[in-house]
């Protein structure tokens, strides 16, 4: 893991709704801020900007993200772990299709991921980490998806791609999502202390940001985000963050108006941060190249 001066700050990567098409993604790298060692901040690279590095998923061991793999110039995005015990990155799923968005399922036995089929169909399926069980298709028909995010009940929200793009939600028993909420954005969350779904949506020209609580399926409106935020995380259980091009703010839940600068990003990324994803005093983050 490399150490970033803060005069070499770069860039990473772009997230895109739909990967339909991957003939031209953008070109970006992923990062990794410690922001509470006994130095203060430290930052380092966890992938080069050659390439498209995307959707960092942060757990203690490692980085799970989506990589671009090229060959015969043509690209596909592959399923790939950055290891922090050896700083080694490897690849998960080595397919002849590209999968993206990697995500743990609940129980923690496998990753489950988006993956684009050799008919371009756009379905959720899951990779288990025990090697003797093949991956499969989680629900065979519900497509064309985007993200997705995993409650605690075996049950799951969605971003179904359409017009508009609607937040779908079931149980995988159930296997027929219902409609929770239209024009969303593409990060979906699932808050324990909230015990409700988290996403973003426009209404009325506005962003917000809301919750889905799905025992009493009812949508409520948390705050206002700036219009230009597409992305966020959760700092600990009632703490959003989010950036606004290189610098990165945060409001709790219980006071959201008031709004503080949390992490100035700019000598580790002079363009903009797209994506972030939080755990135990660590920041993993994508910057555009």
């Amino acid at each position: 893991m490399k150490l970033i001066s803060p005069l070499l700050g770069l860039m990473a990567t772009l997230a895109i709704t739909s990967y339909s098409s991957l003939a031209a993604m953008p070109k970006s790298e992923i990062l990794l801020a410690d922001v509470n060692t006994e130095y203060g901040l430290q930052v380092s690279r966890i992938t080069d900007g050659d390439v498209y590095n995307n959707q960092p998923l942060l757990t203690k061991s490692g980085i799970y993200f989506t990589k671009e793999v090229q060959n015969n110039e043509q690209s596909q995005t592959e399923l790939v772990f950055y290891n922090f015990a050896d700083q080694q990155t490897t690849n998960l799923t080595n397919t002849a299709v590209s999968e993206y968005s990697p995500t743990l399922t609940p129980d923690g036995s496998a990753l489950s991921a988006i993956v684009v089929e050799a008919n371009g169909k756009q379905k959720l399926w899951q990779y288990p980490f025990d090697k003797n069980v093949a991956p499969r298709r989680i629900f065979e028909w519900v497509e064309p998806v985007g993200y997705h995010a995993w409650g605690i009940n075996n049950d799951v929200v969605m971003f179904i791609l359409g017009k508009p793009h609607t937040l779908q939600y079931t149980h995988v028993a159930a296997a027929k999502p219902e409609v929770v909420a239209s024009d969303i954005g593409r990060t979906l969350t699932f808050n324990k202390q909230l015990g409700a779904y988290t996403f973003n949506y426009t209404k009325q020209q506005q962003q917000w940001l809301a919750s889905f609580d799905a025992k009493q399926n009812q949508v409520t409106d948390l705050f206002r985000l700036p219009k230009s935020v597409q992305d966020y995380a959760f700092k600990g259980a009632d703490t959003v963050i989010y950036a606004v091009d290189n610098r990165v703010y945060q409001r709790n839940l219980s006071e959201p108006e008031i709004v503080s600068l949390w992490l100035d990003l700019t000598p580790y990324c002079e363009t903009k941060i797209t994506r972030m994803s939080y755990l135990n005093n660590q920041l993993a983050f994508v910057c555009t190249k």
